[in-house]
């Protein structure tokens, strides 16, 4: 397709772009072992270098693409980048992911990997901020998205 085409051209001329894929475990209601021969989709660009990075971890995400812009810049060419993540709900309205995992997956992936708590376990143990900045930052943050939504919910979505 498209996205296989642009790599092939990146890589004749070794242009500097990063294709970024997030893998987030599911196509629609179709894990990603049904869905494709190679699941893996930092292993699909065979001739351009690829690397899979755990989509879930700020820091990892960061490193990552920290080497694939050392990667393009130093005149290497294109790159694929796959972040490994996880999709919570259903791909839309008409998904009912209960059918192809139980919640108890859910739970567990949310448990070990959500990449927010991971962030605030770091940053609380690092002592990069304190239980006490953190829990304001947090309040800060809910205010300031509830300011924001209020309005937002108002607007009428539908185009003119």
């Amino acid at each position: 397709g498209k996205g296989v085409e642009a790599m092939n051209i990146a890589a004749i001329h070794r242009i500097p772009v990063i294709f970024c894929c997030e893998n987030n475990q599911f196509g629609m209601g179709t894990s990603k072992e049904r869905a494709a021969y190679q699941p893996e989709m930092y292993r699909r660009g065979d001739y351009i270098p690829g690397l899979q990075v755990d989509g879930m971890d700020v820091l990892a995400v960061q490193e990552g693409t920290r080497w694939a812009k050392e990667w393009c810049l130093s005149g290497k060419g294109p790159v694929v980048l796959e972040f490994d993540s996880y999709r919570y709900v259903g791909h839309s309205m008409s998904d009912p992911d209960s059918q192809y995992r139980k919640k108890s997956d859910i739970q567990d992936v949310r448990k070990t990997r959500d990449c927010i708590h991971k962030m605030k376990d770091f940053m609380l143990g690092e002592g990069i901020m304190t239980d006490e900045e953190m829990k304001k930052l947090e309040k800060d943050v809910k205010k300031e998205v509830d300011q924001q939504l209020l309005p937002a919910e108002k607007q009428n979505p539908t185009p003119r």
